[in-house]
């Protein structure tokens, strides 16, 4: 007899594996479409603005506002980082000053925000001493007001609930003219404040921009 081959099981047919087809509705990089040119310059012209606005607010203030007087002191003469300037505090910065006015029970609301608040001021009887005499406070608003006088001006300020600022707190000195000009303040501040003022320019917005320094007769551009 001859041997037989013994047969081996049969084995199940494996079925193909199927690889899952791209999805085609998916944007590839290259098929991608490019940011539109507004979705770039917008938000820098935004940025340009808000950089331009304040010294554009302050140049039309300069050309256009009314030239007023302000008692001042200056503290702290020196800042390490910055160079030497002045930091100036005004009789209209004082809290209690400014409480005792027609209108002072306006601080009573303060809160935890910063509020914006309008000191109306008046020119002094001699106008066109040297230095000038500075301008009295007469009453506190918390809107704009409408009805001043003729003579009257109306500065915006911001009270934090501890200190008011106008924007006018700092003066940098002129390089050239730093020595004489801290040796003028030093001996005014300990003998006569009074001689120690500042002009200003306020607008009908109430924004306000320092534009001289006077120590005595002695007159120093801003």
């Amino acid at each position: 007899m001859t041997a037989q081959d013994p047969q081996l099981p049969s084995q199940p047919t494996q079925p193909p594996i199927e690889l899952p087809t791209p999805d085609t509705r998916l944007p590839t990089p290259s098929s991608r479409q490019p940011l539109p040119p507004w979705r770039l310059w917008i938000p820098l012209l935004v940025q340009v603005v808000l950089i331009i606005a304040v010294p554009a607010r302050d140049a039309y203030t300069y050309v256009a506002g009314r030239s007023i007087t302000l008692q001042t002191a200056p503290v702290d003469p020196y800042d390490i980082l910055r160079g030497y300037y002045q930091t100036l505090s005004y009789d209209v910065s004082n809290v209690e000053t400014l409480r005792s006015l027609p209108g002072g029970d306006w601080f009573n609301q303060y809160q935890e925000q910063p509020l914006s608040f309008y000191v109306v001021l008046e020119p002094p009887a001699q106008a066109n001493a040297t230095p000038p005499q500075p301008w009295t406070p007469v009453r506190i608003s918390g809107d704009r007001p409408t009805d001043l006088t003729p003579n009257q001006v109306a500065m915006q300020g911001q009270y934090d609930g501890w200190s008011i600022t106008y924007g006018l707190e700092t003066y940098y000195m002129p390089e050239s003219r730093r020595e004489e000009i801290n040796a003028d303040i030093n001996q005014v501040q300990w003998e006569e404040r009074e001689a120690f003022v500042v002009d200003v320019k306020v607008d009908r917005g109430g924004n306000a921009v320092p534009i001289s320094l006077w120590v005595r007769d002695r007159n120093y551009r801003f």
